[in-house]
């Protein structure tokens, strides 16, 4: 792949971070302003007036899959499941262009890691027929599949998965069965890129947050812990490291090419040219084309800092994101700072930050929440949601300055998608 010209490259700086406005487009660097899309529709209709709408939580644990259905002011929720009883599933996620078919990624005690599909909205569920495996004799083996992006609208049957260890596939039948993208599982730095197999991550490295943009179905982002962010535009055949800016505080060089961990990376659905990401050396945000990411996690509290697990974004204004930070001491514990959980959100690109925290415990809260476990719908009023590892789904239906918990006593929650 072409490397990008030297005017492509050009550094962002924290002056660079500003409020964008809806209907402009940048061409000249990331000091311009942002391209508008018409954010995807996710299965929740905004109406004028007060806001009127119904979601659907899938709740993917470490014992099964369970669904909160809201009414149709989302002051209610409805509990119903488990599907996968005893299994683990890692992330269950509805396809926006079939929003009666569903995924599910899980890991099963007697046929190992695979995926299942259910096209009546999750009645009734079949195994793929070929999930997603390493090549034979390339020494590697999936433990399981992490992540679920369905692909781009021009391609309905399209579905991206990674794995733990890092690995990316592809469906071309909507879920049934899976092929490797060669152009990255058998690219000749992988190795390098993702450290071989040997991760340090508690439970083993990982492909996630796949990204398609939905202006070009062959430009992609992909992100591992570890090993960074990267980027193609040839639709998976090649690849390269995107990580300029971004901190690698335990690494012997701190400013590496690859080798990061980042924990989440967003790219938002109405201005793809922004991406925020949460890494484990804080929060970052990129204004393509520019190359470099800028730290914007500094003007968190101190006392909170700027580690965390999940990063989720407003579906219609790319300013506005929610972030769950976690203590960063040298322990690294993953609870919150000092047991008092709290979100946190910007309005203006992470110039600045609000905590976000009434109704959710004052203290002795010793749950965090994971990459995956925090999501929002596209209602007038955006509803932020977000699930816990001691089995508790917590919501917001004014974008944060209120919570409720809508369910309780569930297992260890992975991953939460509203659909």
């Amino acid at each position: 792949m072409a490397t990008p010209s030297a005017a492509n490259r050009s550094a962002s700086s924290p002056a660079d971070l500003r409020a964008v406005r809806p209907g402009v487009r940048p061409r000249g660097g990331p000091s311009g302003s942002l391209e508008y899309l018409r954010a995807p529709h996710s299965g929740v209709r905004a109406r004028g007036g007060p806001s009127r709408s119904r979601v659907t939580l899938l709740v993917a644990t470490r014992k099964g899959l369970w669904t909160l259905q809201s009414d149709s002011t989302r002051r209610s929720f409805k509990l119903a499941g488990p599907q996968f009883l005893g299994h683990i599933v890692h992330h269950a996620v509805r396809d926006p262009r079939a929003p009666r078919t569903l995924l599910a990624a899980a890991r099963t005690g007697h046929l190992g890691p695979t995926i299942f599909r259910s096209t009546d909205g999750g009645r009734r569920w079949h195994e793929a027929a070929r999930p997603p495996a390493f090549l034979p004799g390339s020494g590697r083996s999936v433990d399981h599949t992490f992540w679920l992006t369905p692909g781009h609208a021009s391609e309905p049957g399209v579905w991206y998965a990674g794995t733990s260890p890092q690995g990316l596939f592809r469906s071309a039948d909507g879920g049934a069965t899976w092929d490797g993208v060669a152009g990255f599982n058998e690219h000749p730095q992988r190795k390098a890129w993702c450290n071989g197999d040997e991760d340090g991550t508690p439970d083993g490295g990982k492909m996630h947050s796949i990204a398609v943009d939905p202006r070009d179905a062959r430009h992609l982002y992909v992100a591992m812990s570890g090993g960074g962010v990267f980027e193609s535009t040839d639709a998976g055949a090649d690849w390269r490291p995107l990580n300029r800016g971004v901190r690698a505080d335990y690494q012997p060089d701190p400013d590496p090419e690859y080798g990061h961990d980042p924990h989440c990376v967003r790219q938002h659905p109405a201005a793809p040219d922004r991406l925020y990401q949460q890494n484990h050396c804080g929060i970052y945000r990129l204004d393509r084309p520019a190359e470099r990411w800028v730290e914007i996690g500094a003007t968190l509290p101190r006392t909170v800092g700027s580690i965390g697990f999940p990063l989720v974004l407003h579906p219609r204004d790319p300013d506005t994101l929610w972030v769950f930070p976690m203590d960063g001491t040298d322990v690294w514990p993953r609870v919150p700072p000092r047991g008092r959980p709290a979100v946190y959100r910007s309005v203006n690109g992470g110039r600045s930050w609000q905590r976000q925290a009434a109704g959710l415990p004052a203290a002795q809260a010793w749950w965090t929440v994971k990459r995956q476990a925090m999501t929002v719908d596209s209602a007038k009023s955006v509803g932020v949601y977000f699930g816990t590892t001691s089995g508790e789904v917590w919501g917001s239906r004014d974008e944060g300055r209120t919570w409720k918990c809508l369910a309780r006593h569930l297992p260890h929650i992975y991953a939460l998608e509203a659909g």
